[in-house]
């Protein structure tokens, strides 16, 4: 399993993870639908604010983890095949 900083917590957490992970506590985190909010990613990331994004497809996903500000990426939990996915296959094909 692969794992980032969760922001200035000093923790790591999986970088992908299926919603409800207690190992990603949301309490702490900046949680977006999306990584299109180019502001509040960067407020968060210099605030030292852990960064979660919601993501149900596979381009998604990607999108969230091409951002350096972002600390994991949720999956629904009807959809666990996405922690299967194949990254690098996905990014350098």
């Amino acid at each position: 399993m692969r794992e980032r900083w969760f922001g200035a917590t000093g923790t790591r957490v999986p970088e992908l993870a299926l919603e409800g992970d207690p190992l990603v506590p949301l309490e702490e985190a900046l949680v977006l639908d999306d990584v299109s909010d180019d502001a509040r990613l960067r407020q968060a990331h210099a605030k030292g604010t852990p960064v979660v994004v919601r993501a149900g497809s596979p381009e998604r996903i990607l999108a969230a983890l091409k951002r350096p500000e972002v600390a994991s990426v949720l999956v629904p939990e009807d959809r666990p095949e996405l922690l299967e996915l194949d990254l690098r296959e996905l990014t350098y094909g």
